[in-house]
């Protein structure tokens, strides 16, 4: 018997010890599975402590769930109550500019008082959510027009001037608007909002626009767009226009615009209002930026070779006032073409004059000291007041056409053409009116005191060769049309 048991002692003990490793093998992966879930739930909890954290630190948002949530409900509603609801997204134009200049932690400052002013844009009145840096969406029960009253409203709070720092802060916004159930289905509404407001940014942004199908941005279509835009400098398929300005006291061409056209090989020439948007948002307007300021140049240079100085102006877009090298890229070109600065004119938008950033400032200072004219383009457009004009950062305003639009019929653009001519002049800034088309605009806007005229009623944008040719005719024609500052004697030939 002892023999059996003495026997059996190690058997006994390989099972003991196979026990116990299973016990311990199990014990472990119970413990494992409660520390994942238990891990996971951490992960929620501080997800959940984050969107709510975010949706305090941004006042009156709320997060993307809930938001989801109320738009699928508000969905359900209008399909029982045979009503409508709409998605208007909000995106903040330029904003990663401004987000690259003040830094992160001030941007977010910029962001938490938009999203004040959104709220108290829509008080009781809509479900807002924020989808990333500078996007938003608002739920609103009603129908299109009550959505397009709160992009109104939505847009003017905005707008308002922004404290940043030691300086103030301008911004605009692209709003796009979606119906529920008009413009599909309840899954789609976000989409058709968001390419309703890129129709608006490529318009220009600070604007709103509802769903259209007929003009929605078409991805596919876009992404090809978008491949053959990045070889259409390779390819030569850009080519500058130029269009005449005129003194209004002489009444004969002292300048030309330089403006750039895209001919593309299938579709003809594609409208600038097109491809720069598409060019800023794919990081491509950079290049063709710098190929406008070196053409520019090169045919200024080859006319002042054939003895036509013509003052020749371009337009600079608002990444380029961001570029750290753009003064010395400029004064490159300028010496290459053996060009003065001072007959060497950069259109800035207003809207860019106004956002008053630390790197758009040190631009404006760089052109200053190189001696380039700078002028401040479509001025009007946006929401400067006259008491501005002093700040402007240039020595020309171009006037926009929708203040030249209606001086023959109406007095009160009468009266604010005229108090912005006087004032700056008063303040020694000179005044070009756009898009003059009739007799009577250009007589007026003479009487007035206006500077330079540019516009249909002069000339339409023509080829480089179009306008040297016709400055290069001797003929009395000529001559009466072009003032004799811009020729001088030249053996030089003409291309």
């Amino acid at each position: 018997m002892r023999s059996f048991a003495a026997s059996l002692d190690p058997l006994l003990l390989l099972v003991g010890l196979s026990l116990t490793g299973a016990l311990a093998l199990a014990a472990g992966l119970m413990w494992w599975r409660l520390h994942r879930r238990s891990a996971a739930l951490t992960h929620s909890l501080k997800q959940a402590h984050t969107e709510a954290g975010s949706a305090r630190a941004h006042a009156g948002l709320v997060p993307r769930p809930a938001w989801d949530q109320a738009l699928d409900a508000a969905a359900q509603r209008c399909k029982s109550e045979q009503s409508s609801c709409t998605v208007l997204f909000v995106d903040i134009d330029g904003f990663a500019a401004v987000n690259e200049a003040l830094g992160h932690r001030r941007a977010d400052q910029v962001l938490r008082e938009l999203s004040r002013r959104l709220h108290r844009a829509t008080p009781g009145k809509a479900a807002a959510t924020r989808l990333g840096g500078d996007e938003y969406l608002l739920l609103l029960e009603q129908d299109l027009d009550a959505a397009q009253a709160m992009a109104k409203a939505v847009l003017a709070a905005l707008t308002e001037p922004l404290p940043a720092g030691d300086s103030s802060l301008r911004l605009t916004a692209s709003i796009g608007i979606a119906c529920y159930p008009q413009h599909g289905s309840r899954s789609r509404m976000v989409a058709c909002a968001s390419a309703a407001m890129r129709t608006v940014k490529q318009a220009g942004g600070n604007a709103w626009a509802a769903y259209d199908p007929k003009v929605a941005v078409d991805q596919k279509s876009e992404s090809a767009l978008v491949a053959d835009l990045r070889g259409a400098i390779d390819k030569r398929q850009f080519e500058l226009f130029y269009q005449p300005k005129i003194d209004a006291r002489t009444l004969q061409i002292t300048a030309a615009e330089a403006l750039l056209r895209w001919h593309h090989p299938a579709q003809g020439v594609i409208s600038p209002a097109v491809f720069i948007p598409l060019a800023e948002r794919h990081g491509l307007i950079g290049e063709i930026g710098n190929w406008v300021i070196q053409e520019a140049c090169r045919q200024a240079g080859l006319w002042r070779a054939a003895g036509l100085r013509m003052r020749v102006a371009i337009n600079l877009s608002a990444f380029q006032m961001r570029q750290d090298d753009l003064v010395k890229r400029l004064q490159a070109a300028l010496r290459a073409n053996r060009l003065q600065p001072d007959r060497f004119t950069v259109e800035i938008t207003e809207s860019l004059a106004l956002e008053n950033t630390q790197a758009t400032q040190r631009t404006f200072e760089g052109l200053r000291q190189a001696g380039l004219h700078v002028a401040i383009d479509d001025f009007g457009a946006g929401q400067t007041s006259l008491a501005y004009l002093r700040q402007l950062p240039a020595s020309e305003l171009k006037m926009d056409m929708s203040l030249v639009r209606d001086l023959a019929a109406s007095a009160d653009a009468r009266a604010i053409a005229e108090a912005v001519i006087k004032l700056a002049h008063a303040l020694e800034r000179r005044v070009v009116a756009e898009g003059v088309e009739t007799v009577a605009q250009r007589d007026l806007l003479v009487q007035m005191g206006c500077d330079e005229l540019q516009g249909f009623l002069f000339a339409r944008p023509m080829s480089a060769k179009a306008l040297g040719l016709w400055a290069m005719d001797e003929t009395p024609a000529r001559n009466a049309l072009f003032s004799a500052s811009l020729f001088k004697e030249t053996a030089v030939e003409l291309r």
